[in-house]
């Protein structure tokens, strides 16, 4: 079999093992086995670029080209439907249907997905596009990002299916991927997501289709349109698509009366406790596609459908114990620790009681029956006391005053919700979560070093601060617990890659508490090493272009520290970078001086990432939005289109690729 054979039969077979493992949750080969016949795929193409289809299944990994999405205007609006919140209201529509059609029909009932709605354009058995409900009228092409999502078939199986149409569902992200995802986030620190909807919905947008793809996204279809359907019935036509390799919940039943969508109601009401995904309501269709024409349509949705909303769900159980936690930047997180309790999907045994003031606010006592809820499917949080349940009052649940972790006393700063540990150099959640940090791909890049590995070399005191990272030999590493030689030789090769990394990744890794990558950045331009940062002054500080009071006074507590001060030199000695280039040591001019400028579109010479990083060698500052202040606009093809509407309004230039690099006085 030749190379050209063997691509043809791999793609073929990967695409059945996505749909048995993504669709029928029935996985046929082992995940190592799946990735080693990718791994040949990549190979075989990156060698026969001839051989290119844009629906392979390496296409799924997605790309990290940045870009803007582009708006497609839709062959069918996408209507939303009327919500109801009652059976009495369900009764109401159906009784309309009957007395508008006055013949015998039949209801479609379905799950109400709670996720981000997406439209899916088939031509001769292959995606070509996929694109957002936006405005109904017009929505972003995602086709990138959607092509990552394994149970989206890039090309169906089966036959019958019309040359052209188009199919629309629910972009989902399953309730263990939204908590798996929120607990990195916790880790970090970062702002959690408030639910799956808007973990889908923000994954979705993502300019990156590579981080897409780490996502876990998923997708259940759930209406098709166009001409030559194959079926006049909308039941029918899902179970067509379930034949060619649609993902389609087999929580669908076709109802003859409303007792029967009565008892649907009922038994997804309850069933929805244990979904794997976010669900609101059940949505009702008449099922043939000849009554739902005659039915027609308001202006704003159609008369043959409507939603059915769940109320907001939340469960009644004992409140056993409050635990704390402790972040990477100390911050004291209150945990409310309950006896188990089905909730949305998922067995809630713990909820976040966010801070002091929540804590007084509800009035706890240990042994008190609180409610926890999920309102519109948010993270559980406890949301009241049944204070008619209390018969043996127990003991008032009041903040603690020192670090579960340490000891230290705990600080609050005034204005501030959050209590937090100030023993930076010696809490050891702060230690780990400073080396989780530390290692991250947008600080030292390090990623063959997880949380688990981090974990492991801590108790073995391996590493007791971010320095001890480079001492770590391979003989070290090769007789710990499931540790191959493969994965030892993997940590020290990243670990002496890091050593590479600018001095603006390396001063946003030491994790100075308010110094994110963007602060980092500015201060490493202005201050240019090390040395002169940690001795700067308040004054000195504050001067920079968006550093402030906060910044400023926590970036001198940092450098304060003795213990901090003697890190950096261990990294020094190292031989991390800790001032910057030659090339970033000069600006090519301040021509940009003063001037905020936004950047929209695709570019043919430089990245977005490029043109940022030129601007501000010129003097600039890049802005994400248009406002009366913006400069102009360094604008590619497709800029998008909002921004190029608001800057017509506005009277903000658009200056053009070719035109910024003139300007600059830069040769491409």
């Amino acid at each position: 079999m030749n190379s050209k054979e063997r691509i043809i039969q791999l793609r073929k077979e990967l695409h059945e093992h996505n749909h048995s493992y993504y669709v029928l949750n029935m996985p046929s080969i082992s995940d190592f086995e799946f990735d080693s016949l990718l791994r040949e795929l990549q190979e075989l193409e990156a060698a026969n670029p001839d051989m290119y289809d844009p629906s392979s299944p390496t296409m799924r990994v997605g790309s990290d080209i940045t870009k803007e999405f582009k708006q497609v205007q839709h062959k069918y609006p996408m209507l939303s439907l009327g919500n109801t919140y009652s059976k009495e209201e369900v009764r109401e529509f159906y009784d309309r249907v009957r007395r508008s059609l006055n013949e015998e029909f039949e209801i479609c009932c379905e799950l109400k997905f709670d996720g981000t709605s997406i439209s899916l354009t088939y031509v001769n058995g292959t995606l070509q596009r996929a694109v957002t409900r936006g405005d109904g009228e017009k929505g972003d092409d995602v086709t990138a990002n959607v092509k990552t999502i394994r149970s989206v078939p890039l090309k169906l199986s089966g036959e019958g299916y019309p040359a052209e149409f188009e199919i629309r569902g629910e972009v989902l992200m399953p309730w263990s991927v939204f908590e798996r995802l929120n607990e990195e986030r916790a880790a970090r620190e970062e702002q959690l997501f408030a639910n799956p909807r808007n973990a889908a919905s923000g994954t979705l947008k993502l300019q990156d289709s590579s981080i897409v793809a780490k996502r876990g996204l998923d997708a259940y279809l759930y209406f098709m349109l166009g001409e030559a359907l194959p079926a006049e019935g909308h039941y029918e036509n899902l179970q067509a698509a379930a034949r060619w390799g649609f993902k389609v919940s087999s929580y669908t039943r076709k109802c003859s009366t409303l007792e029967e969508v009565f008892g649907f109601i009922d038994a997804m009401d309850v069933e929805r406790k244990n979904l794997p995904f976010a669900t609101d309501g059940v949505v009702l269709k008449v099922n043939s596609l000849r009554q739902q024409k005659n039915l027609g349509y308001t202006a704003k949705s159609p008369r043959w459908a409507i939603a059915y909303k769940f109320q907001a769900e939340r469960a009644l159980t004992r409140l056993n114990e409050v635990t704390y936690q402790v972040g990477r930047t100390g911050v004291v997180t209150p945990v409310a620790n309950l006896d188990p309790v089905q909730l949305s999907g998922t067995v809630v045994k713990r909820a976040s009681l966010h801070n002091a003031d929540i804590i007084e606010k509800l009035d706890l006592h240990i042994g008190d029956m609180v409610y926890v809820e999920k309102g519109g499917e948010i993270i559980p949080k406890i949301t009241g006391v049944d204070v008619d349940a209390r018969f043996m009052l127990g003991e008032k649940v009041r903040f603690i005053t020192k670090c579960p972790e340490c000891g230290a006393p705990l600080v609050r700063a005034e204005g501030e919700a959050a209590h937090y540990c100030p023993n930076d150099v010696a809490c050891p959640p702060q230690i780990k979560g400073r080396i989780e940090h530390f290692v991250t791909r947008d600080a030292m890049n390090i990623d063959s070093i997880g949380p688990e590995t981090i974990e492991m070399l801590f108790n073995y005191n391996l590493i007791k601060d971010i320095s001890d990272i480079y001492q770590l030999q391979l003989e070290d590493l090769m007789f710990l617990p499931r540790m191959g030689q493969k994965s030892a030789e993997n940590i020290v090769s990243g670990i002496r890659a890091s050593l590479d990394v600018p001095f603006e990744r390396v001063l946003f890794a030491l994790g100075i508490r308010f110094v994110g990558a963007t602060v980092a950045k500015r201060l490493a331009r202005a201050f240019k090493n090390i040395d002169s940062l940690m001795n700067a002054s308040f004054e000195e500080l504050t001067a920079v272009d968006e550093i402030g009071g906060r910044i400023a006074s926590a970036v001198i507590a940092f450098f304060s520290n003795d213990a901090n001060r003697s890190l950096v030199e261990r990294l020094k000695a190292a031989g991390l970078q800790f001032e910057v280039g030659e090339e970033d040591q000069q600006p090519h001019s301040d021509i940009l001086k003063g001037q905020s400028i936004v950047i929209s579109g695709v570019f043919v010479h430089h990245s977005r990432d490029e043109y940022k990083d030129i601007i501000e060698k010129n003097g600039g500052k890049n802005v994400g939005s248009v406002s009366k202040s913006t400069s102009f606009i360094l604008a590619g093809d497709n800029m998008g289109p909002s921004k190029l509407e608001k800057a017509q309004k506005l009277g903000v230039r658009i200056v053009s690729e070719d035109e910024f690099l003139a300007m600059i006085t830069i040769n491409v």
